[in-house]
């Protein structure tokens, strides 16, 4: 089993990232304008750090989990998708 480890590098973020193996999971409440917006901020950051990192994220695979009564079901983009 791996341990933890202290990371010294990376994308500042104001939502919640989470990984798994080869997974990657964005989360965040958005109950207001802002909260979408920084989503999508956080997205757009994602997507510049995996450029720079000659990494590529598996964009028809993504999706998004909209959740609540009333939800607004915001559009996201990763990238230009």
């Amino acid at each position: 089993m791996s341990k933890w480890r202290i990371v010294t590098s990376g994308v500042p973020l104001k939502c919640t990232l989470s990984k798994f193996a080869d997974d990657t999971k964005l989360c965040g409440g958005v109950d207001t304008l802002e909260g979408r917006d920084a989503i999508q901020r956080d997205l757009d950051r994602l997507q510049r750090w995996a450029r720079a990192n000659h990494m590529k994220f598996n964009k028809p695979k993504g999706k998004v989990l909209h959740m609540g009564w009333g939800n607004p079901k915001h559009n996201y983009r990763l990238g230009r998708e």
